[in-house]
């Protein structure tokens, strides 16, 4: 099985004393990360849970933590080592953070586990292990991973460049080697179980019974049956505003809720990695914060499994994924008169099309440098032979 490109980085802190936690949407491979790392590791004081088997979870069930510390030693093939938990799925009991503070802080047991969403992390866990956490976010594949995954790239050329390095990778050759596969990557998006079959309806029932499971396990949180109703109806109500500023109090509205819920709804969705919520530029982090944000969604593929969207759309959708790898993104607004698609980290602007023209790059010239961003690229999907457009397929 593959790596992912963010193994080497986790394998770097197997050292530090605080427990790594790996987290992101149902299906994106934190599972199989979990088990190469712990695959990797020489120690024979390694120990593996899977808290979805009730029987695991027993281990951990003692209200005195020095008698779990002594339960996981005896399981241990040396004594003496420095002993490594492996733990899926922590967030089906709660209470497993109090007992990782403790034998983190009692016995330097070093704890490397999986939690699928932020929201129970930030939520559900009182403490949340402030201070004794490193969280790694596995999102799914990105499109370098994707051709790395089906072996049409190496591993090293699927290493994430700097952005600069990567657009000047951006060639006519380069862009039709990778054209159709680029597209299959916007049809049916980065899921890894989805990447690696090759049959188009396989594809499209792996996706459904990812979003299927969503409902199944995730929701479980939401214990009234009218509240997933109202969530199910919000997460429609998304799909035809990909690319466009919410209106909480329309969305409220047709939904027949409060606001306050409507927030929580999409906090929850933040937080389980379904969508993603782009903040308006702004030089002041208080008016990001404050401003009106855009919608997207995690995963092509999963968006195109719930809903119809324009081809536009769904380009946009992608590049946000994308373009977000490389950090902090926001988008442009000014009085609904002009946007910028894309920012990233305040240094590069992007405007995002089906094909591009030379007026578009003329708009985006004109903002970028009111705004003070040296660098501005369209990015095309139909491939623009010009200086200021750059291909998808170099991200």
């Amino acid at each position: 099985m593959k790596k992912r490109a963010i193994f080497q980085e986790i394998i770097e802190y197997l050292g530090k004393k605080e427990a790594l936690v790996i987290t992101g949407m149902r299906q994106v491979g934190k599972t199989t990360l979990m088990r190469q790392v712990f695959d990797s590791l020489e120690s024979q004081a390694k120990l593996w849970f899977d808290f979805e088997n009730p029987l695991e979870v027993k281990n951990f069930e003692d209200i005195d933590y020095d008698n779990i510390y002594k339960r996981l030693l005896s399981l241990t093939d040396n004594k003496s080592e420095r002993i490594f938990v492996f733990i899926d799925e922590i967030q089906i009991f709660p209470e497993i953070t109090k007992i990782i503070k403790y034998l983190i802080d009692h016995y330097q047991v070093k704890f490397i586990v999986t939690g699928s969403s932020n929201f129970y992390l930030n939520n559900l866990f009182p403490e949340s292990l402030s201070g004794r956490k490193f969280i790694f976010q596995l999102n799914p594949l990105s499109f370098k991973e994707c051709l790395y995954f089906q072996d049409k790239i190496s591993a090293e050329d699927a290493t994430l460049l700097p952005i600069g390095e990567a657009i000047k990778k951006s060639d006519i050759f380069y862009h039709k080697k990778y054209e159709t596969a680029y597209e299959n990557f916007l049809e049916y998006g980065g899921f890894p179980a989805v990447v690696l079959e090759k049959e188009k309806k396989i594809k499209e029932k792996i996706l459904k019974n990812i979003f299927v499971s969503f409902f199944e396990k995730d929701l479980k949180i939401l214990s009234d049956y009218k509240d997933i109703q109202e969530l199910r109806d919000l997460i429609l109500l998304l799909v035809p505003r990909v690319g466009s500023m919410l209106d909480v109090a329309k969305i409220s509205s047709e939904l027949g809720i409060s606001r306050v819920k409507t927030y929580q709804y999409l906090e929850f969705l933040q937080g389980t990695f379904i969508i993603k919520l782009l903040p308006k530029y702004s030089k002041s982090i208080d008016r990001a914060v404050a401003g009106g944000k855009k919608v997207y969604f995690s995963d092509t593929g999963m968006l195109k499994i719930i809903g119809n969207v324009n081809d536009s759309q769904l380009f946009e959708n992608a590049l946000v994924n994308q373009i977000g790898q490389y950090g902090k993104i926001s988008f442009y607004n000014q009085r609904n008169t002009a946007e910028i698609d894309l920012i990233l980290e305040n240094k590069f602007a992007f405007e995002v099309k089906l094909r591009g023209g030379e007026k578009d790059f003329a708009k985006l010239e004109k903002l970028s440098n009111k705004l003070g961003i040296k660098n501005y690229k369209i990015i095309s999907k139909e491939f623009i032979e010009k200086k200021g457009f750059v291909s998808p397929v170099v991200f």
